[in-house]
């Protein structure tokens, strides 16, 4: 025991020495330095609409100017943007969304195209206003080869008014095109909280912010720039997408003729003169077609116009062969696509194929 304890006094001695300096050798090293994160690239293309509008006094959330405040103004004007994304902004247009044309459409599409071939670019918001934002979703949905996040938001007030709800559907866009989460789901639209699917949005109120929404449900929502996911889009968009805004350059014109009582032959009749290459009817019900209206599409078929049976029902879809024989007058149905949106696929379809089998595959498939 008497030899032990020399040894023990050492060992003692020496973990006492290592504790005393270990705390100064640890004050000496270099503190590790934060590590750098770098920011998602997003680019806020505007077209102008309600979110760029002003109005006389807060008290104006339905008169108003649309389409006054540039893009520069529109980020400028919130600041926690940079906690989310490093913006960007482009001015493609400053309308009211009312006066979208087709060259319009086109150039849009081109200008998102050549920007999610940029590798710097994480996402793209587009802003718009809500009068024509389903159709050109549904066009963005179609044509670019992208599974880059694309979001298009708008707003139902203008910055000006109390309760605008322009700068947090903005913020909640930019958030979701800045999302990994959010590649391979199609173009979106942000409204509202709501994550919802440019092919089968649609504005179902003109007055109120939850203007927007879909039969199907969103496909997710936005709470506090984190987006929660329920469903996803199953119908071919994008990469899927046999279009390519890169090839086209015009659009055919499509009119539609909408359906009620005692709705006459004149619009049929006004289309086919005009030269159109489809007219989408916007029937009654099930698309239905009034006993008096069917020679005038079945004259305007023979012409070599495509018909597409569409209803003015919000929900539902048309049925092939009901109502109507469709294979009998070679007409096609639109399915689940609301007229404005059936015109915006039929245009897209006629650049492609001429006849009515190709085009219903285009609208049962997109």
């Amino acid at each position: 025991m008497n030899l032990m304890m020399p040894l023990l006094r050492r060992s003692v001695s020496s973990l006492l020495m290592v504790a005393a300096i270990a705390p100064f050798t640890a004050c000496a090293q270099t503190p590790a330095a934060p590590v750098a994160t770098k920011k998602p690239v997003v680019v806020v293309v505007a077209t102008g609409g309600t979110i760029a509008g002003a109005g006389a006094s807060s008290a104006n959330s339905a008169t108003y100017q649309a389409a006054k405040v540039p893009v520069d103004k529109l980020i400028a004007g919130l600041p926690e943007l940079a906690d989310v994304a490093e913006v960007r902004g482009q001015q493609a247009f400053q309308i009211a969304s009312e006066s979208f044309t087709n060259e319009k459409l086109v150039a849009l599409g081109k200008q998102v195209s050549a920007l999610v071939k940029d590798p710097s670019v994480n996402g793209v918001v587009i802003t718009h206003g809500t009068d024509t934002l389903e159709e050109t979703s549904f066009f963005l949905n179609l044509v670019i080869r992208s599974d880059k996040p694309i979001v298009v938001v708008g707003s139902m007030r203008p910055g000006t008014a109390l309760s605008a709800d322009g700068a947090l559907n903005l913020y909640d866009a930019v958030a979701l095109a800045a999302s990994p989460s959010a590649r391979g789901k199609g173009v979106l639209v942000m409204m509202n909280d709501d994550i919802l699917s440019g092919r089968d949005v649609a504005k179902r109120v003109n007055i109120k912010t939850n203007a927007f929404g879909s039969q199907w449900g969103p496909l997710g929502m936005m709470v506090e720039r984190r987006p929660y996911w329920f469903r996803a889009p199953v119908k071919r968009q994008t990469t899927q997408s046999e279009f390519d805004i890169d090839t086209i350059t015009t659009l055919p014109e499509v009119a539609i003729v909408y359906g009620s009582g005692n709705m006459g032959t004149l619009g049929v009749e006004a289309a086919t003169k005009a030269g159109v290459k489809a007219i989408v009817h916007a029937g009654t019900g099930n698309g239905s077609v009034p006993d008096y209206g069917v020679e005038g599409l079945k004259a305007a078929r023979a012409a070599g116009i495509q018909i597409i049976r569409s209803s003015r029902i919000a929900d539902g879809f048309v049925l092939r062969n009901s109502e109507q024989p469709d294979d009998k007058y070679d007409w096609v149905v639109a399915h689940d696509l609301n007229p404005q949106k059936a015109k915006i696929l039929a245009a897209l379809a006629l650049t492609k194929a001429t006849s009515s089998a190709d085009l219903q595959r285009m609208f049962w498939e997109y």
